[in-house]
């Protein structure tokens, strides 16, 4: 029986597994997020040219893809509590070592071995709070955990290149070091998992990972075109505040959304849901499409596609569990969690190629037309059988 299975009513953060998960995801994503426009920031203060600076992002989110679709074999040989602690040292006890050197390579190889501890626990977070309630209230749980990993995300960003930018990386340090504060959590979360999850196939080819793979395309496909609004919009519009607004109202209706689409999974499914929440990302890139030179437009393009966003991400991923079944947990989280990640690193990329090719607000439609492309995709992986 699953952990907390007995409860079937009341909302699932009163499970101490729950809350034990989301301090210990909290801690994980603060070091994450707080690092990731710091360490640019910091490089280019180092003498490394602005196109370069990337690099750290980019060898970051490469490890975090790699050991991703390693971490089901992982858990099948040494077991979740293990790979879990090992992944939250891995993400907190190098970031001393920034402290070390502001040269590219150095802040990369740190961000690479940082990079397997945030695949490790992006997986593994995803897989204990499907596990930790009721199937009943999967979509609520992985709905709050996403909350829970985007509020954070809000603040430590801006705030990380704020640090950065007044001489204060060691406080950017401190709070990336959190996650090791997060392995008290680790004996409450491997009790609260039945022991089937520690002993999947850990075959990335597997059925489950087959199962879990179309709604993890679609997955791809949004998060690619949200790393298209997040890279561009700034560009697009360089006065400023206009685009640090869209993009705040994006990061609040996408973490919300994603908790709110939780709750209406387990209350009216996903078969409508899914394709609802990419029409809505359809709309939202239209509107950016058409009113890139408007601020209400702006303003709006990215809060409707910020409700798409967070939507498509839970939605899909109640959607990829169900599909791969109740072994296959932690086998699609990696398969899911590979997809939001691949698509993030490679929309930048993609986009700005189309950008160059025909402007950004032709890009964005072109992204629009893309959301309805995978449409029937979408419509197709909800049906039941």
């Amino acid at each position: 029986m699953d952990g907390g299975a007995e409860q079937q009513t009341g909302p699932v953060w009163r499970l101490p597994a729950v809350r034990a998960l989301l301090a210990a995801s909290v801690l994980g994503f603060t070091s994450y997020a707080v690092t990731l426009s710091a360490l640019p920031s910091y490089a280019v203060q180092g003498g490394a040219g602005v196109g370069g600076a990337g690099l750290v992002t980019t060898v970051f989110l490469a490890a975090t893809v790699l050991t991703q679709l390693v971490v089901p074999r992982l858990v099948a040989r040494f077991g979740l509590g293990p790979v879990l602690a090992g992944g939250l040292l891995s993400l907190g006890a190098p970031a001393p070592l920034y402290l070390l050197g502001d040269g590219l390579v150095w802040l990369s190889v740190v961000s690479g071995v940082r990079g397997t501890g945030f695949g490790v626990i992006t997986v593994l977070g995803a897989t204990i709070a499907a596990r930790a309630v009721p199937v009943a209230r999967r979509g609520e749980s992985l709905g709050l955990y996403g909350l829970a990993l985007g509020l954070p995300t809000l603040a430590a960003v801006p705030g990380g290149v704020a640090l950065v930018l007044s001489g204060h990386l060691p406080v950017v340090v401190a709070l990336a070091t959190l996650p090791v504060l997060g392995l008290l959590a680790v004996p409450a979360l491997v009790r609260a998992v039945p022991a089937a999850v520690t002993a999947p196939s850990g075959d990335p080819t597997g059925p489950a990972a087959r199962a879990a793979a179309p709604p993890a395309l679609v997955l791809l496909v949004v998060t690619l075109a949200g790393a298209g609004l997040v890279t561009f919009l700034p560009i697009a519009r360089p006065d400023g505040l206009i685009a640090t607004l869209a993009l705040l109202l994006f990061g609040i209706t996408g973490a919300l959304s994603r908790w709110g689409g939780g709750v209406l999974a387990d209350r009216v499914g996903t078969r409508v849901l899914l394709p609802a929440s990419l029409l809505v990302g359809v709309a939202g890139l239209v509107v950016l499409a058409l009113g890139l030179d408007v601020d209400a437009l702006v303003l709006l393009g990215a809060t409707v596609f910020g409700l798409s966003y967070g939507g498509v991400q839970n939605t899909s991923l109640v959607v990829a569990m169900a599909r791969a079944g109740e072994r296959g947990t932690t086998t699609a989280s990696a398969v899911w969690n590979a997809s939001f990640d691949a698509g993030t690193g490679v929309g930048a990329l993609v986009v700005g190629v189309v950008a160059a090719a025909v402007g950004l607000d032709l890009a964005y439609a072109v992204l629009a037309a893309l959301l309805v492309l995978v449409l029937p995709l979408a419509v197709r992986v909800t049906r039941p059988g």
